[in-house]
C-alpha cells in the first residue's frame, strides 16, 4: 500500500496525464453522448438555486445531473490528493520564473500558488480585488463569452473537430500571453508590489 501511495503522489509524466485527460472525451461520448466541460456546472447550479425565471436558467436542469456529480467529483477528488496525497518533495520552479517572479514582487515559492497574492488575507486588499474580483469577474465573462471554458473547449471542442473551439483556444493563449508579458507588471505595481 505505501508503494501506491508513493507511486501516486508523484507527479506523473505529461505522456501518462494527457492520454488520460484526452481519453475523458470519447469516454463520455461513448457511455453517454455527453461533452466535457466544467463551466456549464455553474449554469445548472443558478438553474436549481435561483427560480426566478429567468429565460438562461430555465431549461430542464435534471437531465445535467451527471455534470453536477462530475463537478462534485472533482472538488472531492482535488481535496483527497491535496490533503492526502500531496506531493512531499519541495515545488521545483524554473530559476529565470523565480527570478522573474521576484522582480514582480513574488516571493513565497513554497506551493503552487503563492501565498504573495492568493491567501486570505490579501482576499480584503487592492492585490485581492484586483486578482480576486476583477480577474473573476474576467474570467467569468470571458468564460460566457467564449460559450465555454478552456477545458471544454481545449480538450472537448478541439478533440471534436469544432472550429469556433480552435479560435476560442487560440485567443485564450493570446490572453494568457498579453497578460503574462505586457500587463501583469504595470498591474502588480499599481496595487502596490
Amino acid at each position: 500500500m505505501n508503494q501506491f501511495i508513493d507511486w501516486i503522489t508523484q507527479p506523473w509524466p505529461w505522456y501518462v496525464a494527457g492520454p488520460m485527460i484526452g481519453l475523458t472525451v470519447p469516454t463520455l461520448l461513448l457511455i453517454g453522448n455527453k461533452t466535457f466541460g466544467i463551466s456549464s456546472s455553474l449554469r445548472h447550479v443558478c438553474a436549481i438555486c435561483v427560480p426566478a425565471g429567468i429565460p438562461f436558467f430555465t431549461y430542464n436542469w435534471k437531465k445535467e445531473m451527471w455534470n453536477m456529480l462530475f463537478v462534485l467529483g472533482v472538488l472531492i477528488g482535488g481535496f483527497i490528493a491535496t490533503n492526502y496525497l500531496a506531493n512531499p518533495n519541495d515545488f521545483i520552479l524554473a530559476d529565470q520564473t523565480k527570478a522573474d517572479l521576484t522582480a514582480l514582487g513574488i516571493t513565497d515559492f513554497s506551493g503552487l500558488m503563492p501565498s504573495d497574492i492568493f491567501d486570505w488575507s490579501v482576499l480584503f486588499t487592492a492585490k485581492g480585488l484586483l486578482f480576486f474580483v476583477v480577474g473573476g469577474f474576467l474570467v467569468g465573462f470571458g468564460t460566457r463569452y467564449a460559450g465555454g471554458c478552456t477545458s471544454g473547449h481545449a480538450i472537448m471542442g478541439i478533440s471534436s473537430l469544432q472550429w469556433p473551439s480552435l479560435v476560442a483556444t487560440i485567443f485564450f493563449m493570446l490572453g494568457g500571453f498579453v497578460m503574462t508579458h505586457l500587463l501583469l507588471g504595470p498591474l502588480m505595481s499599481l496595487v502596490g508590489f
